[in-house]
């Protein structure tokens, strides 16, 4: 009997040893919480900027509420496509559940969303999309309809009469491009005023001040400017304010970056034309959960994530000042 008992202790011991050794063993794939989420790389045009601090910001929430993780990663450059075709590449040999992003070049782009998809991981794109249907979503301002918005508001400003100047940033870029096409479209309807110069600002502030320098002393009669992104309108009126043009020379631009919101206060900017890039990066995740856990038929193929016209007289108001908190 003694002899049995002790053997039947000897067994249970054993069996706890090996229980726990195989939970040890086990648990980096299965047991951990890290290798049981979904993994949705988010990947951006660049990372410099402001407004894709507040896409970040946007995707983590999405992902806190969903219970996954989300991978940020994009090129320090917007103009950087192979870096951003780098990146991509890297994501989907990592098998990543879906990728979220920005697209550096529209038609560049497209064969690594080719390769994405092909290797069954869902894309949703957000910003700035790619000349191809393969993406489940496209979610981002209507750029066209919005930079028409700003050339009825800066058409307003120089009284309907008179040459602007606008500064897009890269050429290829389907943000830049959509935003150059709605400028040039809402000014055709503007009757008195004309188009002057356009020049791109390569989504550098230093390169963005050096075209407006361009602009100003080709065009002394300019009457306003039109900057599509933050680092066009950070160079323009930086260059207005040093050659006393700030007020005289007005100046309507795209984003609301704190350099941005504080040359509105001075009076240096006249309007903003405010996108959500906290609702494009917080949407982008939410379909691309939704895409992976099997729901993809009711995939809205555009969201339009909406803009506000922000000035000196409304910046203050509750509704602008819950859009320009920092969400970081």
């Amino acid at each position: 009997m003694r002899s049995w008992m002790f053997a039947l202790v000897i067994l249970t011991a054993i069996a706890l040893v090996l229980s726990a050794c195989a939970k040890r063993q086990t648990s980096p794939e299965t047991g951990s919480a890290p290798s049981a989420q979904l993994r949705i790389a988010v990947v951006p045009k660049g990372t410099a900027h402001s407004f894709w601090l507040t896409v970040k910001a946007g995707a983590e929430q999405a992902g806190r509420e969903e219970g996954v993780q989300v991978l940020w990663k994009g090129p320090a450059e917007e103009t950087d496509v192979e870096g951003q075709q780098r990146i991509l590449e890297d994501f989907i040999n990592q098998k990543v559940d879906a990728i979220v992003m920005a697209a550096c070049d529209a038609d560049g782009m497209v064969p690594i969303v080719k390769q994405a998809m092909d290797a069954g991981i869902p894309v949703i794109t957000i910003d700035s999309g790619v000349n191809s249907d393969l993406p489940l979503s496209f979610v981002a301002t209507d750029n066209v309809a919005a930079a028409e918005k700003a050339a009825e508001v800066l058409c307003e400003l120089i009284g309907r009469k008179g040459k602007v100047g606008m500064i897009p940033f890269i050429k290829g870029a389907a943000s830049s491009e959509q935003r150059e096409q709605g400028f040039r479209q809402g000014i055709a309807k503007c009757e008195g005023v004309t188009l002057g110069p356009v020049l791109y600002s390569q989504s550098q502030v230093e390169r963005a001040m050096q075209v407006t320098e361009d602009m100003l002393t080709a065009n002394p009669d300019l009457a306003g400017i039109f900057a599509a992104n933050e680092p066009g309108a950070v160079g323009a009126a930086t260059v207005l304010e040093q050659r006393g043009l700030a007020g005289k020379v007005k100046l309507v631009a795209f984003d609301a970056a704190q350099p941005e919101i504080e040359a509105l206060r001075r009076g240096t900017i006249q309007a903003l034309i405010v996108q959500n890039p906290f609702k494009m990066g917080y949407e982008g995740v939410k379909l691309a959960v939704q895409a992976v856990r099997g729901d993809r038929a009711s995939i809205p193929k555009r969201v339009d994530t909406g803009v506000t016209v922000v000035t000196k007289e409304n910046i203050d108001s509750p509704e602008v000042q819950e859009l320009l908190k920092e969400r970081k």
